[in-house]
């Protein structure tokens, strides 16, 4: 740790064995009198992405009103607070997430994740001869990428472990990331939070599992590690700083204990289900955990970048913290029960809840002249509209926050089956990627 003139270089780490803490923005990494080349090396733009399976019962969702007048709707209750910072878009379509051809009847889900950030038709295939498109969050973050130590962070909640058919004629490749690096790579997703805390947090220098793991049987922290330099530069910080590291510290501790306290109680007795050991077990302590971490890979900028599958197409979970006994994907497929649709809809609602978690936890986090939500931009949404129908048109999705610079506080209605894609070609733009075409895209969006 070196410090210039009373000034912190903006990439300053706190090191221990095992165990490198990167630090916050600080006002003492940003002095008035600095002009740096370039501004986004002070106050950097993210890009997030929060992905929904199986489809969204729609009326619920779609405001009738269009422009800044809009209502927020049942399931958009939960963003209120956030209501001048999203845009509601309607009307955009996953083209390439249909059916193109007779042979490819069935298949509406692996395409639908495999499309939904490439805006490319997947290659029907139960091999390992896999293709379809490299994804607009990796293009983001070739260029985000060469300024952080991660260059992004993709994480799941369900299992991403799962090999062979998924549905017919599609290997679960296309099913199990939603991120490709190149038409034929496609990038792990991480759900064991203990494994993205350690992709954050432990010293990427450092080959020694055997301290990681003598540190977990300790009960011990990475901030344990790290106590010494972590002092010294405390005294060397004004009061503003020095709270603001307290807070950031306070965090990473919160997070850690989570995760411990989740390995604790999988080495219990508990009936089996699809999660590993170490996972908590209620989906919404799981979701806010790596919502959690997320907010941490911003703070620390380790990456600006991530991608966050909160279901798997597909999926089988039972909500029961709903009081949902039924499997969600088959509940999708509701054919006009309005049972089925009630339940649905709750289950809508608790993925809007924990956006809301991870947008407040951003516009609680200070980030330079403002705060981590002012500073980042996040696509949620799903590659399909209608669950019982399989429809990829008319998509429920949103753009919230600050990043990107766009005009929020407003329903957008694009004319019915516009490329998501053009949305993608404005957003590599603002995110400082040069194109002028991106998957199935036919032009560009201006917002």
């Amino acid at each position: 740790m070196m410090l210039f003139n009373k000034t912190i270089p903006r990439r300053t780490f706190l090191r221990g064995a095992s165990a490198v803490i990167a630090l916050p923005l600080l006002d003492a990494m940003t002095p008035a009198s600095a002009k740096p080349n370039d501004p986004a090396d002070l106050y950097p733009q993210r890009f997030s992405t929060a992905y929904v399976p199986n489809g969204i019962i729609m009326n619920k969702w779609t405001p009738a009103t269009e422009g800044a007048a809009f209502e927020m709707t049942p399931t958009l209750g939960p963003l209120t607070p956030f209501r001048n910072k999203l845009m509601v878009m309607s009307g955009l379509a996953h083209n390439n997430a249909r059916a193109l051809v007779a042979d490819e009847a069935g298949g509406f889900h692996p395409r639908a994740s495999s499309v939904f950030l490439t805006g490319a038709h997947p290659k029907r295939t139960e091999g390992a001869d896999f293709r379809v498109g490299t994804s607009v969050d990796q293009m983001i973050a070739r260029e985000a990428g060469k300024k952080t130590q991660l260059t992004s962070l993709e994480l799941a909640i369900d299992s991403t472990d799962i090999l062979g058919v998924c549905d017919t004629g599609y290997t679960c490749a296309y099913s199990n990331t939603l991120c490709w690096r190149t038409p034929t790579t496609p990038v792990p997703m991480l759900n064991h939070p203990r494994e993205v805390f350690e992709r954050l947090f432990g010293d990427a220098n450092s080959t020694d599992r055997a301290a990681k793991i003598s540190r977990m049987h300790e009960d011990r922290s990475v901030l344990d590690y790290v106590r010494q330099s972590a002092s010294s530069l405390m005294n060397r910080l004004g009061p503003a700083d020095g709270q603001k590291l307290v807070d950031y510290f306070d965090a990473v501790r919160s997070v850690e204990r989570r995760i411990q306290m989740a390995e604790e109680q999988s080495s219990r007795d508990l009936p089996t289900f699809e999660r590993p050991a170490g996972v908590p077990a209620k989906y919404t302590e799981h979701t806010k955990l790596m919502f959690d971490l997320e907010v941490l890979a911003f703070q620390s900028d380790m990456t600006r970048v991530t991608t966050f599958m909160m279901g798997r197409e597909q999926g089988t979970r039972v909500f029961d913290e709903l009081g949902i006994a039924d499997a969600y994907h088959p509940l999708t497929h509701h054919q006009g029960d309005s049972v089925k649709i009630s339940k649905v809809t709750k289950i809508d609602l608790l993925h809007t809840q924990l956006l809301a978690y991870f947008l407040e936890r951003l516009n609680s986090t200070p980030d330079g002249d403002g705060s981590l939500l002012d500073h980042t931009l996040t696509i949620y949404g799903c590659c399909i509209s209608d669950g019982n129908m399989h429809l990829n048109h008319d998509l429920p999705v949103l753009l919230i926050g600050g990043g990107g610079k766009l005009t929020m506080g407003r329903h957008v209605r694009v004319p019915q089956h516009t490329p998501m894609s053009n949305l993608y070609v404005t957003l590599l733009n603002r995110f400082g990627v040069s194109a002028d075409s991106f998957g199935d895209s036919n032009g560009k969006l201006d917002l």
